[in-house]
């Protein structure tokens, strides 16, 4: 079975050509994106008083950070990965502060 799935990758990937592949990675890129600005509404809410958990924000910003490695480490530099992850660094840690 796993070398029936292997092969079924194997030629789905061919099918698809490269800029169909970094269409998608964009596209992920920008839905991620949308995503992280969704702590938008948590950060206001804290600053009005209404206090949220501090956990969530937290594990995302460690989350973002090893993406962010992860894309800047490869030899050949994952742009998408890098940006998708630089809204969820900055606004789940003013997420993450405000919750105190």
């Amino acid at each position: 079975m796993f070398e029936q799935l292997t092969s079924n990758r194997n030629l789905i990937l061919k099918q698809m050509s490269q800029k169909t592949i970094n269409i998608l990675g964009w596209i992920a890129t920008a839905t991620s994106i949308l995503m992280y600005f969704s702590y938008i509404d948590s950060i206001r809410l804290n600053l009005a008083g209404q206090k949220g958990s501090v956990i969530q924000p937290a594990v995302a910003v460690l989350n973002c950070l090893l993406w962010i490695c992860y894309g800047c480490l490869k030899p050949k530099r994952d742009w998408p990965i890098v940006i998708a992850n630089v809204p969820g660094v900055i606004l789940g840690s003013i997420a993450f502060f405000t919750a105190y």
